[in-house]
């Protein structure tokens, strides 16, 4: 039974050996690639962390199952020896593990400083400040563009302009939004751009991100909100500029058309 428990413990290395080995191609990490450049960075982190801590894992384990091993086989008429410690091992695993922390921390700050401190963020979003508003709500996210020519403002503007569940950004550019709630907290997250920001009450947090790739990536609140959290989800269509303008300018004409049809109108 000794035995049985030191395979035991052998076993689970190899598992996890064999379990990185694979998961890439299955897409066991991610259900798809990183869809933005912030995120590459963010998935090269995960990547990073998850080696140190597979390297450590298969190391434990296998010094677990080595001591298991060695008092399997060990003979009855074997004496055990005893020891009081040895201050060398003590001081190699507090050491050692401070260095990899102290590693991670300094090496992941670049990526933290470019996604959360806003003096970090692309110089364009600074230039252009934020293009819309993303507005949080039970149980839905309404998206506020300012009218087509004016620049957004913390508050509702007479143009702006409103949708539901639907946020339209340019492709191969940076994109700042403002990021609010109107009721409890919720989660602003996209996973296939890597982006999580929470939406605190009181607060307007900027996130930007930026997609190369035209397409729909989804938004889903991250934060239990209620009995309708299940149902908060959201759609990011990235397009080319001349479709987001052609987008914007249909949604001005549908929220100023007052119900009266003309003649030209008919004629049309």
């Amino acid at each position: 039974m000794k035995k049985f428990w030191s395979l035991f413990f052998f076993f689970w290395p190899v598992v996890a050996i064999w379990s990185c080995w694979i998961a890439p191609a299955r897409g066991w990490w991610f259900a798809t690639e990183a869809m933005s450049p912030l995120g590459e960075r963010i998935d090269g982190l995960f990547y990073l962390i998850l080696g140190i801590v597979t390297v450590v894992f298969i190391g434990t384990q296998f010094a677990l199952g080595y001591a298991l091993w060695q008092s399997a086989v060990k003979g009855e008429d074997q004496k055990a020896q005893f020891s009081h410690g040895s201050h060398s091992l003590e001081l190699i695993w507090t050491v050692v593990p401070s260095f990899v922390l102290v590693f991670i921390a300094l090496y992941q700050m670049d990526v933290w400083a470019e996604f959360r401190v806003q003096s970090f963020y692309p110089n364009q979003t600074q230039e252009d400040g934020p293009q819309l508003e993303f507005m949080a709500r039970q149980f839905e996210w309404r998206v506020r563009y300012p009218e087509p020519g004016t620049e957004l403002q913390n508050q509702p503007q007479p143009g702006d302009l409103y949708a539901v569940n639907e946020m339209h950004v340019v492709t191969g550019r940076p994109v700042k939004f403002n990021l609010r709630t109107d009721d409890v907290q919720h989660a602003f997250f996209a996973p296939e751009l890597r982006v999580k920001q929470d939406a605190v009450a009181g607060l307007i947090i900027p996130v930007w991100f930026e997609i190369p790739k035209a397409g729909e990536y989804a938004v889903v609140c991250a934060e239990l909100c209620g009995w309708g959290h299940y149902k908060m989800r959201a759609t990011i269509v990235a397009e080319s500029q001349a479709k987001v303008d052609e987008y914007l300018s249909n949604l001005q004409s549908e929220q100023n058309f007052d119900g009266v049809v003309t003649v030209d109108d008919e004629d049309e």
